[in-house]
């Protein structure tokens, strides 16, 4: 897989098995920035940008670092309501 992708849906519901999920797509892709493709997200609440935010920090204790590609618009206001949008690089 070249990168990780987010589902359609992204709600508390479904935020624990979306993490593993993620975690599944990025154990196998080496060192280095890993890239997750946001860009099929149209159904999420504040679970999105915890997913993002946990799944940011795992690759920080392994010394690598998260990517995401083509934000939804309403996700990237999301994350600048949080002020999380410096460390979520939207």
């Amino acid at each position: 897989m070249d990168d990780a992708r987010l589902p359609v849906r992204l709600t508390l519901d479904e935020a624990a098995a979306t993490l593993a999920a993620l975690r599944g797509a990025v154990a196998g892709q080496g060192a280095g920035a890993v890239t997750v493709d946001a860009g099929a997200l149209r159904d999420f609440d504040s679970s999105a940008v915890a997913v993002l935010l946990e799944l940011r920090r795992e690759l920080q204790q392994q010394g690598r670092s998260l990517q995401v590609r083509d934000w939804p618009p309403r996700l990237q206001d999301l994350v600048k309501v949080y002020g999380v949008q410096e460390l979520l690089g939207a």
